[in-house]
């Protein structure tokens, strides 16, 4: 079946009552929108809790917790009961009102006011609920109990990260629970048990927003896709409720290639494949588990890593891959990708250095990998003409772009004339060429777009600015600024759906691509 889906970070939907970046319910009329525009899927950026101080979804204080942020208070019961937004200072509505009309996220602001709002929230459900052990107290016991694998450990350890020791890593707690000895961990749980049932609380709240979201996406014949980051950060719980499961005396990187001499250290730590094998791979299960409760498909980031992990030593030793040899490689991804499959359909991140072997992997796997128009060429003849797009593989994902390109239209404008003469030279865009060709226009946008609808490839993902023809950028890899991670729609939600042209444009090209049905 031929698809299209559109690429869009949660934080990025602009709605009129959210506390400033897009919040779970969004998503209903942001699909409602996607599927009168041809779209069958929405792909989302991770979720997960971000690390502290971090806006990158990249770095996972979680595999398995939803960020708070996201949380809708409108749609919290206790937040009404608690009074609402009246019962917030005065101060924290003007920044409200402020946040709200800001051009793009503002993280920290959002998570100061917007975690006192939660504060209130739980406030009210302790008091109205929990005491009292109502039918809403009971119904989240035992979505906790469900969900014990991962929550326990993470509700504990937020609540000893921030409350306890005012966001110290936990590698700098003190010994007992450093080293989760038995006797400490009980007594932290006892001391703690009202903050460690806060942190319950909001993932409770988040989950059930996420299924009423994601059920109503699905009445629109939109599947939501997400993205499965390579690793957390090493001050996450899973690493620290899972030493067994990581190297901390190594860190993880990709090694030096045609774009850097040095290769790259991301700082995070390493899969113990071999431990993981003996536990039957239980972390990975359950993180499956948990995006198949999410999501329909998902983007698993930095496949090559699930077959071969790059580190490098702390103790300045030689880098290498783990496993160190190829035929174990390929068993290790490969066993890695089938947990992953389980229940949802998975998409490959393979861009980068990625040898033949992965991606022949992939394909008996049945596990489609990425086309990016711009980097689809034949590399090796002269002048390195671009590929057709007709004739990339079906076990493909077609895509203009991602989260950490410049948007199709900066890319056009700034292509050296050389590269603009090779991408005219495709048969399917003779009228742009036929006009010049050397800026973006509405035309150009529409026969770029068209060039990939049209693709060889089952799934088409574009995204959301170049949908719509925008500049606008999510991510520059390698930097880190306040610009990054902070992109917001310039539109909000009603006005996105009032725009009928824009939506009967791209229902156009997803039917003139197979994509769609009148």
């Amino acid at each position: 079946m031929r698809q299209a889906g559109v690429l869009i970070p949660l934080f990025s939907i602009r709605a009129p009552g959210s506390w400033g970046l897009g919040e779970i319910p969004d998503l209903t009329a942001f699909a409602r929108w996607a599927s009168s525009a041809g779209f069958s899927v929405v792909q989302l950026l991770p979720v997960t809790e971000a690390s502290r101080g971090q806006s990158s979804p990249y770095g996972a204080l979680s595999a398995f917790a939803v960020d708070p942020v996201y949380l809708s208070l409108a749609q919290v019961e206790d937040f009404a009961a608690a009074g609402g937004e009246a019962a917030l200072s005065d101060a924290d509505r003007d920044e409200l009102a402020a946040l709200r009309a800001a051009p793009s996220v503002q993280w920290e602001r959002i998570r100061a006011v917007k975690g006192r709002a939660l504060e209130l929230a739980f406030r009210a459900f302790l008091e109205n609920e929990w005491k009292g052990r109502s039918q809403r107290a009971v119904t989240m016991s035992h979505w906790a109990k469900e969900h014990a694998f991962w929550l326990d450990e993470y509700a504990l350890f937020v609540t000893l990260h921030d409350d306890v020791f005012g966001g110290r890593p936990w590698t700098e707690w003190p010994e007992a629970l450093r080293h989760r000895e038995p006797e400490a961990l009980a007594r932290a749980r006892g001391e703690l048990s009202e903050r460690i049932l806060f942190r319950s609380y909001l993932q409770w709240q988040l989950d059930l927003q996420w299924h009423a979201a994601r059920d109503a996406a699905a009445r629109e014949g939109v599947e939501l896709m997400g993205d499965l980051p390579f690793m957390v950060a090493t001050d996450s719980a899973d690493v620290w409720s899972r030493p067994f499961d990581f190297r901390l005396d190594a860190r993880v990187g990709v090694p030096p290639d045609a774009f850097s001499d040095t290769g790259q250290d991301w700082g995070l730590p390493v899969y113990r494949w071999d431990v993981m094998d003996q536990n039957g791979f239980a972390w990975m299960n359950e993180r499956a588990r948990r995006g198949a409760d999410q999501y329909g498909l998902y983007r698993v980031d930095h496949v090559v890593g699930l077959y071969r992990t790059y580190y490098r030593p702390l103790d300045g030793g030689p880098p290498a891959f783990i496993p160190a040899d190829e035929p174990a490689q390929i068993a290790n991804g490969e066993r890695v990708m089938a947990i992953l499959s389980q229940g949802a359909r998975v998409i490959a991140e393979d861009l980068g250095t990625v040898p033949d072997f992965v991606r022949d992997s992939l394909t008996r796997c049945g596990i489609p990998g990425y086309r990016i128009l711009r980097w689809e060429r034949h590399w090796e003849q002269p002048g390195q003409p671009f590929r057709d797009p007709a004739t990339w593989p079906a076990l493909s994902v077609a895509t203009t772009g991602t989260h950490d390109t410049e948007s199709a239209a900066e890319w056009f404008d700034a292509m050296p004339d050389e590269e603009r003469r090779a991408l005219l030279e495709l048969p399917q865009l003779a009228a742009v060429k036929a006009r010049g060709g050397r800026r973006w226009d509405d035309l150009t946008r529409d026969a770029v777009l068209d060039l990939v609808y049209r693709s060889g490839s089952d799934l088409t993902l574009l995204p959301f600015q170049d949908a719509l023809g925008h500049r606008e950028r999510v991510n520059v890899p390698g930097t880190v600024n306040d610009r990054n991670w902070s992109y917001r729609m310039a539109c909000d939600l009603p006005g996105l759906l009032a725009d009928r042209a824009t939506a009967e444009r791209l229902k156009g090209l997803a039917v003139a691509g197979g994509r769609a049905t009148v």
